[in-house]
């Protein structure tokens, strides 16, 4: 072998070594940004994960507090219902129109000829006379022989 091979040899072995300490650090830095970039990604995902589950989460919980809420309104406008019910009845049996609620079927009989009793055809002794002028407009309604005076007045 000549010098010159030696020579030449020797140069590329030094070339390589130099090389090598020259881009070891760069190689050893780009792998760490690698891992670093790989370990900040699955952080990422981790966090979206997080964020993803807790909003899922917060979610239910909105539509189950709305689902209590419109149950609570459906309730309030029952409860008011009952109310304005209660109220109705209160005016009726105020103006003595739901006297017939009030007597037990057994008690029918001490009550006959009052306004709790809308089948009597007379009023016992002047009483009941909110039930018989009920009585007599219904009569006078379904009168036949007073529709022309229906119509004149129409």
């Amino acid at each position: 072998m000549s010098v010159l091979a030696i020579v030449l040899i020797a140069i590329v072995v030094v070339a390589v070594v130099v090389a090598f300490f020259v881009f070891l650090p760069r190689m050893r830095e780009q792998a760490r940004l690698r891992r670093s970039e790989r370990e900040l990604r699955q952080r990422r995902e981790r966090a979206v994960s997080e964020h993803r589950e807790e909003a899922e989460a917060r979610t239910e919980r909105a539509e189950l507090a709305e689902q209590r809420a419109r149950i609570a309104e459906q309730e309030a406008r029952r409860e008011r219902a009952e109310a304005q019910l209660r109220e109705e009845r209160a005016e009726l049996h105020e103006r003595g129109m739901a006297d017939h609620e009030l007597i037990e079927e057994h008690e029918r009989e001490k009550f006959v000829g009052t306004s709790a009793d809308p089948e009597s055809s007379e009023p016992a002794g002047g009483e009941g006379v909110v039930g018989s002028a009920y009585r007599d407009e219904r009569a006078e309604a379904y009168d036949p022989s007073r529709a022309g005076e229906y119509e004149k007045r129409r």
